[in-house]
């Protein structure tokens, strides 16, 4: 099973950017894609880059090392050089507050 860790508020991830948390001492990238809130580990697959340091791109985030990019809603990999997926982490947002199901 896992817990649920508050980690940010909606004011904290504005549309369209990235925010840079930490649950239960793992670096979480959380995104805000049109209003939903989503999360991934933010350490690429690729190498030792973070993520909320990327570009967003509608649904996508671009890694700022190598440029791979990844469905931030499903964590595919999208695009090499990464060719392994970033873990996703359930999100749910109570009122204004950010929670993630850590394990």
């Amino acid at each position: 099973m896992g817990t649920w860790i508050r980690v940010a508020t909606l004011a904290d991830v504005p549309e369209g950017s990235t925010r840079l948390v930490e649950a239960a001492g793992e670096p979480v990238c959380l995104y805000n894609v049109a209003g939903t809130i989503c999360a991934t580990q933010d350490t690429c697959t690729h190498a030792q880059a973070s993520l909320s340091d990327g570009f967003m791109d509608g649904d996508l985030i671009e890694c700022p090392l190598h440029q791979a990019t990844f469905d931030v809603r499903t964590g595919k990999a999208m695009s090499p050089p990464a060719t392994v997926d970033l873990r996703v982490y359930p999100v749910r947002v109570d009122g204004d507050e950010i929670s993630v199901l850590a394990e």
